[in-house]
């Protein structure tokens, strides 16, 4: 009986997470608001059900009952987000918060399934996460000064990058934390503030030489930490915001060139990129050392097919790291490989959104910020999908919200938090402009009404 339950609720699932990934994209092109507050409501329950769908199988299947703990305080968080966001913020985009609560609940699952102390430590890390979010928005809102604290992000990020560099234990071949803190997921957001900040203003050659050296000397230091996924992703923000700064495609060509440079020296001085290389040429001919953890992601994508094997019917125990880098191999082993293209359309739809609000906001500091956050945020989700699936080499990064790690998972959401508010603030600017045309219209209508004949009253 528990089988035939663990069959149909992969169907059940994947039918659920097909209508909810449909539903981001639809939202988009509707305009009627009650329309587009039914669908969201629709999406709630559609994850309500996933959920509650997933846990029972994992529950009938380790006959483990703090499985249904877990799943009651993680549905009381849940509910908790989703009421105080309507309350204190009632301008915020709930397909955002939607989105976020999908994938947090994927990620929850598959932690559950593989192990549930991880996932309940992940429960707390991201509930401490959410409630210091909170108060996040109202800062985008009220604290102007931001934009002026260029060097202070700058300074922050290589200090904190130096101190890894310098104190840090080597784990995995390169040195990630420190007091089991992972510093560079906090200075990707510093790094954007840096960038919007300098070059919010009219942008000359000066400042792009200075965002280029403080770039220079994050990215240097990461590669010097061997921590190369997070170098990636803070050059491809910094070439993405350059451009968009100066519209110039000359910096865009400058960068990658170099970027090539770079990854060429980086290939022929560290070892630890040699193998990683060779480990995605041909992973079968070094199987037995740096290709094991490949081909394992591998074998788990090929087994688990278009529709999985279902909830605790596959063995992702076997690929090393499976928590934190490869969790993608996990869930299409046993979710299956359609249900893993809706997770990569549902974080599609998350970039889209986060780009949209960059693309209406007007003020050029906060639309760089957007831009950069996305653009990081993006970049993140496809280097972690292209390593489990030997697209690009693996890099070592973890998927947004999905993956085990308090420090990506807690910087993911403060993220989010930040666009949420940026968000907000682009509300307020449609409001301040509104306000603006009703009182450009008032005082027409009274100087047409002033210079019409017998208007005037003789004395």
């Amino acid at each position: 009986m528990i089988n035939v339950i663990t069959e149909l609720s992969k169907y059940v699932i994947l039918t659920l997470m097909i209508v909810y990934t449909f539903h981001c994209f639809y939202m988009v092109w509707r305009q009627d608001e009650e329309e587009k507050n039914e669908l969201l409501h629709q999406q709630l329950t559609m994850i309500f059900f996933i959920d509650f769908t997933a846990f029972l199988v994992i529950c009938l299947k380790s006959m483990d009952f703090k499985v249904i703990l877990f799943y009651i305080e993680m549905m009381i968080f849940f509910a908790a987000i989703q009421i105080l966001y309507r309350i204190i913020y009632k301008e915020a985009s709930l397909l955002l918060l939607n989105n976020m609560c999908m994938l947090l609940s994927v990620g929850f699952i598959m932690l559950c399934r593989l192990s549930l102390p991880s996932a309940n430590k992940q429960l707390l890390i991201v509930a401490v996460g959410s409630a210091v979010a909170l108060v996040i928005p109202v800062m985008i809102r009220k604290m102007k000064f931001l934009k002026d604290l260029t060097w202070v992000y700058a300074g922050i990020g290589i200090v904190l990058l130096a101190a890894v560099l310098v104190l840090a234990r080597t784990s995995y071949g390169a040195k990630l934390s420190l007091m089991g803190i992972q510093p560079s997921e906090v200075i990707k957001i510093t790094f954007v503030f840096f960038m919007a900040s300098i070059l919010c203003g009219r942008v000359d050659f000066r400042k792009v030489v200075l965002a280029t050296v403080v770039a220079a000397l994050h990215v240097g230091i990461l590669v010097l930490s061997r921590d190369l996924g997070s170098a990636v992703i803070f050059f491809v923000t910094y070439l993405v915001l350059i451009y968009v700064a100066t519209r110039n495609p000359g910096y865009m060509l400058l960068g990658l060139g170099g970027g090539c440079v770079g990854a060429v020296i980086a290939y022929h001085l560290f070892g630890h990129v040699r193998q990683r290389v060779s480990a995605w040429r041909d992973p079968m001919a070094v199987y037995q050392n740096e290709g094991y953890q490949i081909v394992q992601s591998l074998f788990a994508i090929g087994t688990g097919g278009w529709f999985g094997m279902g909830l605790c019917q596959g063995s992702p125990e076997k690929i090393p790291v499976v928590k934190n880098d490869f969790i993608f191999s996990a869930i299409c082993e046993e979710l299956g490989g359609i249900f893993a293209i809706c997770l990569i359309l549902v974080c599609t739809s998350f970039f889209l959104m986060i780009v949209t609000i960059a693309l209406k906001i007007r003020n050029p500091f906060y639309k760089l910020i957007a831009l950069g956050l996305g653009t990081e945020y993006a970049f993140q989700v496809f280097l972690t999908i292209g390593g489990a699936t030997k697209f690009i080499p693996m890099t070592g990064v973890t998927l947004p919200l999905v993956s085990y790690g308090g420090s990506s998972v807690m910087c993911t959401i403060l993220m989010l938090a930040i666009i949420q508010g940026l968000y907000i603030l682009r509300e307020d600017e449609d409001e301040d402009i509104e306000t603006q045309r009703k009182e450009t219209f008032e005082r027409r209508g009274k100087r047409t009404a002033s210079a019409r004949p017998g208007s005037r009253q003789t004395p």
